[in-house]
């Protein structure tokens, strides 16, 4: 489940060329943890029209590579929204759940902040891939736990609830994601190493740490996208996450792509119902002027 690309096709390669019309804000502090920033960029058009629905990019990276600057999705910020890509601890640094709780606190830091920067705090959505599809996931579903908040940047009068999320092939259950008897028992794994220690003895760690847990009425409208071949995050993992989103009458997508692997470029069809999810519920309000 390494550092992979997210493309949509409507681009050449993984780093898309950001339009004119895209300007960026980097390296914006929204907290401070052991006396270490952590930072965000801003995306957004140069002429937007009115405030700015928000889509926060978090990356993939196995949760102990990457970065913000990985951003595949800046482009998107000419379709008058505000892409914000965030950094948050890798397990290196610390186990879960802080890079959950980072998230989280970038999520009330944009609604804090939201006037000063143009933003509709009504609106936000995430997007993330691998590693970064499951926070996403992991976000948008404990939004009705507060012991599952964290202070993370402080802010702690503004909800982390976010209106919509799409997450290509994230892990949704890390007991099950390492079913490996031997890797089970390894604390190096990357699992492992998110959780703080070997899965076999952590279960109840990896589940705390798995978006299925928390899946309930409650959640926001969710796509997902997976590869039908991925061996490092099976398919399984989305659709167990879909059939349970099905189950509590929550508004879900899932698109499975035949003879793909981890890492997948969006087909075209794929990539235009993505565009018309996030317009159909971060832009609604907007549109029809209410």
């Amino acid at each position: 489940m390494g550092l992979l690309s997210l493309c949509l096709p409507l681009f050449c390669g993984c780093t898309p060329f950001l339009p004119y019309s895209v300007k960026v804000q980097r390296n914006l502090e929204y907290a401070q943890v052991d006396g270490k920033p952590l930072r965000l960029d801003i995306y957004s058009p140069r002429k937007p029209m009115g405030r700015l629905p928000v889509v926060i990019w978090i990356h993939g990276g196995s949760w102990n590579s990457g970065d913000k600057n990985f951003c595949p999705i800046g482009f998107m910020a000419a379709r008058n929204l505000a892409i914000v890509s965030i950094d948050y601890r890798l397990s290196e640094t610390a186990t879960f759940p802080a890079p959950f709780y980072d998230c989280k606190g970038a999520v009330r830091w944009l609604r804090a902040n939201a006037a000063k920067y143009d933003l509709d705090a009504d609106h936000i959505g995430l997007f993330g891939a691998s590693a970064g599809g499951h926070l996403a996931l992991l976000v948008a579903t404990t939004a009705g736990h507060p012991e599952l908040e964290g202070d993370i940047g402080g802010n702690v009068n503004f909800s982390s609830r976010v209106q919509c999320v799409c997450a290509f092939y994230p892990p949704t259950d890390l007991n099950w994601l390492v079913t490996d008897p031997q890797s089970r028992t390894n604390a190096n794994g990357e699992v492992a190493r998110l959780i703080g220690g070997p899965v076999e003895q952590n279960v109840n760690k990896a589940l705390a740490a798995s978006p299925l847990m928390y899946v309930d009425k409650m959640c926001p409208p969710v796509y997902l996208l997976h590869g039908g071949e991925d061996k490092l995050v099976p398919p399984e993992q989305s659709e167990w996450f879909y059939d349970a989103l099905k189950r509590a009458c929550v508004e879900a997508h899932l698109v499975i792509v035949p003879g793909k692997g981890h890492g997948i470029i969006a087909p075209p069809a794929a990539a235009q119902e993505i565009y018309d999810f996030y317009d159909r519920h971060l832009k609604t309000d907007l549109d029809t002027g209410k």
